[in-house]
């Protein structure tokens, strides 16, 4: 006999399918209730399932994230960005000509239309990065018309590797602007990581090549952010989306959502967090702040995870990496005994409280000298890949509507229009 949630209003019973430990909240309309057919309340969509997807797994209490079926772990230790990006857009790990190919592909497409760059070059040389490029990834739907046959696989799979292409180039034009340099164009001599440092931090080189530690370390970054399931951003792509809007739409507002102090400016906290303990010797203190609600601790806990995000304990390996090559962070001392406290105290082993990407991830781009403003972008660039593969399965999905969320309403109803000259003052 199949699973069933037997739910009784009043002399109403019904017995609701449960199918892929999930009942259709359309069903719940069957159900009636003195107010109206019965419906489910849940702000910030905690338990509601909006989607199919293929994509990304997560069990947030084992502590597992894999993209296809395949560890995160184990894809930041042997494989490349592109290769992670071949595998989530596809499916599949590429075979080495497959790989070759989809590369050639993506470096085909790295340049952006010199108008997108004045675009980003209006704003004010001190305006966020995130909003420059945030208006020209939006701005490129209308350099590119064709985005808007999302029905043709053709016109999709162009747009898509456009994106994931030319996303390095408008980020690191959006920070060369902001510390007043000139833009720097992509190099076929480079690889996708090393071409995107290059156009960060090129000086005088004829060619720059970022050390090969450092590449890595941004590598391993880039994989591990690649997608996170239905986050924020990811949610807002879809949204959009659903309306049948083109890519370039859609990730614009994954840029904005990325934007919000919440989802995508959590590592710039933990950095100003590390900074107002100022010494090793006052963690201790600092955790009881914490302890007694006069301090928040940051980097720690997460919506999803109740055990070790498994993408911290790649980053933390990373970490030495970037630091032989810049020299070792100050703050890194005061990160790792602050992890090594919270881990053995009851008080943050009972609330589940575990380091997540974000407890690291600042360390290694303030040791890069990036400005805190900088992170987000940071973020974006490699997420990117993961907003492509969700755009693409929620258009392609028969299954998939407009998304309109339902409300409960709580103001006044059926009141009577009074005119101006009888309204109290």
């Amino acid at each position: 006999m199949a699973d069933t949630l037997s739910i009784t209003s009043g002399s109403e019973r019904a017995e609701l399918p449960i199918t892929e430990g999930s009942v259709r909240a359309t069903d719940l309309r069957a159900i009636p209730t003195p107010d109206g057919p019965l419906t489910s309340f849940d702000p910030g969509f905690v338990n509601t399932a909006s989607c199919h997807s293929s994509i990304t797994y997560i069990d947030g209490d084992a502590g597992i994230l894999e993209y296809r079926g395949y560890p995160v772990d184990q894809l930041a230790d042997g494989s490349t960005h592109l290769e992670v990006a071949h595998l989530l857009m596809f499916g599949e790990l590429p075979t080495a000509s497959e790989l070759e190919a989809w590369e050639n592909e993506i470096n085909t497409h790295r340049f952006v239309h010199e108008n997108v760059g004045q675009i980003i070059e209006s704003f004010r040389y001190d305006a966020h990065p995130m909003a420059k490029l945030m208006s020209g990834v939006a701005s490129m739907q209308t350099f590119y018309p064709s985005a808007r046959r999302i029905e043709d696989p053709e016109s999709r799979r162009r747009n898509v590797v456009r994106l994931i292409a030319k996303m390095p180039t408008l980020a690191a034009w959006s920070y060369r602007h902001s510390i007043g340099r000139h833009r720097v164009y992509p190099n076929d001599e480079l690889n996708y990581v090393e071409n995107f440092l290059a156009m960060l931090f090129q000086s005088q080189q004829r060619v720059y090549r970022p050390d090969p530690r450092v590449t890595r370390a941004m590598e391993v970054l880039f994989i591990l952010h690649a997608d996170h399931e239905q986050n924020c951003s990811t949610n807002a792509v879809r949204a959009v989306a659903s309306a049948g809007n083109d890519l370039y739409t859609s990730a614009g507002a994954g840029v904005g959502a990325l934007f919000g102090p919440l989802h995508g400016g959590a590592n710039e906290a933990v950095l100003r967090m590390l900074r107002e303990i100022g010494h090793v010797d006052n963690v201790g203190e600092f955790l009881e702040g914490v302890k007694n609600g006069r301090a928040k601790l940051m980097g720690f806990g997460h919506r999803v995870y109740k055990n070790y995000d498994p993408r911290a304990k790649v980053i933390k390996r990373s970490t030495e990496e970037v630091f032989e090559v810049t020299g070792i962070n100050p703050l890194l001392e005061i990160a790792v005994e602050l992890e090594r406290i919270a881990l053995n105290e009851e008080y943050f082993v009972k609330r589940r409280l575990y380091p997540n990407v974000d407890f690291y991830s600042g360390l290694i781009y303030e040791a890069l000298r990036f400005p805190p403003e900088m992170f987000t972008v940071l973020f974006a660039v490699p997420r990117t890949v993961g907003w492509c593969a969700q755009w693409l399965e929620g258009v392609t999905d028969p299954e998939q509507k407009i998304m309109r969320p339902k409300q409960i309403y709580t103001g006044h109803r059926a009141r009577t229009f009074v005119p101006m000259d009888e309204r109290d003052a």
